[in-house]
């Protein structure tokens, strides 16, 4: 296995992992509440709450999770290695990682947050892989 392969599979690897981490830490941060209801969060709950930010923290990267696991499979299926789209892995990885990082740590309402630089720059890594597998495939 190359080098490039093996870095994108470590990259994907991890964002595996941040995402069982995430489920963790939303699920056990809301069941620790007195009254805690399985699947459920109160209503009444915003950015003050460690256990809203956690849960939203988990569901925001689940809604990037579909395009992100579509892109790198697909990538693996055709064996699609470059060195850029491996990197942008890596990218997408470390952009997510900050963003989950922040949106632990910063109670905010604004719009943009910090976070939010750091979920475009995920989006635009993803883009720019989609972009390549579809150079790829048209050539």
């Amino acid at each position: 296995m190359s080098e490039i392969t093996l870095s994108a599979y470590l990259a994907f690897y991890l964002y595996l992992i941040m995402l069982l981490v995430q489920w963790a830490v939303a699920t056990f941060s809301k069941a620790k509440e007195p009254n805690a209801v399985p699947g459920k969060i109160s209503e009444d709950l915003s950015h003050n709450s460690f256990i809203f930010r956690a849960h939203r923290t988990f569901h925001n990267t689940l809604e990037n999770s579909a395009l992100f696991i579509g892109t790198v499979l697909l990538a693996f299926v055709i064996n699609y290695q470059s060195p850029i789209f491996s990197m942008c892995i890596w990218v997408y990885l470390i952009a997510r990682l900050i963003h989950m990082a922040l949106y632990y740590a910063i109670a905010t309402e604004d719009n943009p947050s910090p976070r939010s630089y750091f979920f475009l720059i995920g989006v635009l890594a993803n883009i720019v892989m989609l972009v390549m597998i579809g150079l790829k495939l048209i050539t």
